[in-house]
């Protein structure tokens, strides 16, 4: 998610490190470079104009120029205008005590009906009674797909395959929901390829006839400025409450979700992040500039532990850890717990400091590692688990290699590796959630949190570095291509 927009700023950014002083004349080639970034990433062109322009407005200031760290005051500088960009949201969907009516409507292929399933399992999960309603009548395969997801999370769904009316079900379905004991009512509405006549105007009767408290869009973030469109011609017919924007986790280039605000006024409330029925999260705009400029978003890793993990498991970890025991069967659920929260490189991005590290790793299949990883350590004896440096020999590597398919120095690596990392463990029982972070990151700047790292193929620079004048080419090839793409922008305009 935004790797490419992360990086981009970074290297514009990065081009006002180190100089001796700041000048106008610097500053605005590095935003120009920050413009750059942004219109790569899909950003229309006039609302990254006018963020560049209150960026420079601030940055071309005398707290910025004459500061002792010019560079990281313009970083602060970005952050606090992509936060303005991006919010202020508030999450609440404003329940009543009686019956709430939310209303989902979004293009097809957006993800509208899957979210019904996600937006009732956290609504259930906080207490609520909600009931599923299948509104689309125009793809009957999506009925049936609200029936399975219902099945699925223990939720009840109103459905009529008679009806031919979506106007006439909804309103059926408000009654239902009443006399049922449901308080919170979902309507998956129809969607269309494309934003269309019809389809508004069969909302629009949705919504007169049965008065929603809420109306929420779901867009796909994939479709960069399609998405931004769809949300303008949809609050133009129907007054949105909210954005809810899916497949973040997919290789969406952010112009999206860093535009709908922008140009609609209707801020992104929550965010799919993944194919499982709970990952749909609160947007947050101060943590999503924070993952931009890559400085991490603990408190979002933080309340997704809370939530995923174990915590009868993680208690009786935290009581070990007290005694000062720590094995490898102990680091193996640690990463059976880590794996909950999502792909690794995704949980180190979250933590201050080590998106870089995802860059570094390269092309290594980190998840794949850590299945080696775990198979070196089934391949060992309880014993062996309790006590690797002192029971592990020459022959027992050998064994334990052959069982795990791993070359026997890898699971010398390993266990050279468990000491250091048991005793940091062992700190770490009793700290506080910062210090916890903060431990996290030096165990991953020394690679215990990647532990696959080392038993993967390391990358080997060349070791060569590029002159100046080679950097010079390479910029200009880059502005060349930047040209180019501009004109073609402007072609497909016309």
């Amino acid at each position: 998610m935004f790797e490419s927009l992360t990086e981009n700023l970074h290297s514009a950014l990065k081009t006002l490190r180190g100089r001796g002083k700041l000048t106008e004349s610097n500053m605005r080639e590095g935003l120009d470079l920050v413009q750059r970034a942004l219109l790569e990433a899909d950003v229309s062109f006039s609302i990254a104009k006018d963020f560049i322009a209150k960026v420079g407005e601030q940055a071309l200031g005398e707290r910025v120029l004459n500061s002792l760290d010019p560079s990281q005051q313009l970083v602060g500088v970005v952050h606090q205008e992509l936060i303005e960009l991006m919010g202020p949201v508030d999450h609440s969907l404003h329940l009543r005590t009686d019956l709430t009516v939310l209303m989902l409507c979004g293009l097809q292929g957006s993800g509208k009906t899957t979210t019904c399933g996600k937006l009732g399992s956290m609504l259930h999960g906080s207490g609520r009674k909600p009931m599923l309603v299948a509104a689309d009548l125009q793809r009957p395969a999506a009925i049936h797909q609200l029936q399975v997801l219902g099945e699925q999370l223990g939720l009840p769904v109103y459905t009529d395959t008679e009806a031919r009316d979506p106007v006439a079900l909804c309103h059926a379905a408000v009654k239902h929901g009443k006399s049922s004991g449901a308080d919170v009512l979902i309507l998956d509405t129809a969607g269309r390829l494309h934003v269309d006549e019809e389809l508004m105007t069969q909302l629009s009767k949705i919504d007169r006839r049965v008065t929603p408290d809420q109306v929420y869009l779901v867009v796909d973030a994939m479709t960069g400025q399609d998405a931004v469109n769809s949300a303008k011609a949809f609050n133009e017919a129907l007054e949105l409450d909210g954005v809810i924007m899916t497949k973040l986790d997919g290789d969406a280039r952010g112009g999206a979700a860093l535009s709908v605000k922008a140009v609609t006024g209707v801020p992104i409330k929550f965010v799919g992040t993944g194919e499982h029925l709970d990952a749909l999260e609160e947007f947050h705009p101060d943590r999503m500039a924070g993952r931009i400029l890559g400085m991490g978003d603990v408190l979002s890793l933080v309340e997704q532990a809370q939530q995923k993990f174990d915590q009868e498991e993680m208690a009786e970890q935290e009581q070990r850890l007290r005694k000062g025991e720590f094995t490898l069967d102990d680091f193996k659920k640690m990463l059976g717990q880590t794996k909950k929260l999502g792909p690794l490189n995704k949980v180190m991005g979250m933590i201050p400091g080590m998106s870089a590290m995802t860059d570094a790793m390269g092309d290594v299949d980190a998840e794949k590692d850590m299945r080696r990883l775990v198979g070196v350590i089934d391949s060992m004896t309880p014993e062996e688990r309790r006590n690797p440096k002192g029971l592990i020999d020459q022959s027992r590597r050998r064994r334990i290699a052959a069982g795990a398919g791993v070359e026997p120095h890898e699971v010398n690596e390993l266990v050279k590796q468990f000491e250091p990392m048991a005793d940091m463990m062992k700190k770490m029982s009793g700290m506080g959630i910062r210090d916890r972070m903060r431990t996290m990151q030096q165990l991953t700047e020394g690679g215990m949190l990647d532990p696959g790292r080392r038993l993967a193929k390391q990358k080997k620079g060349s070791g060569k570095r590029l002159s100046p004048k080679e950097r010079a080419k390479q910029r200009k090839l880059r502005e060349k291509e930047f040209r180019r793409r501009k004109r073609e922008g402007k072609k497909n305009r016309k």
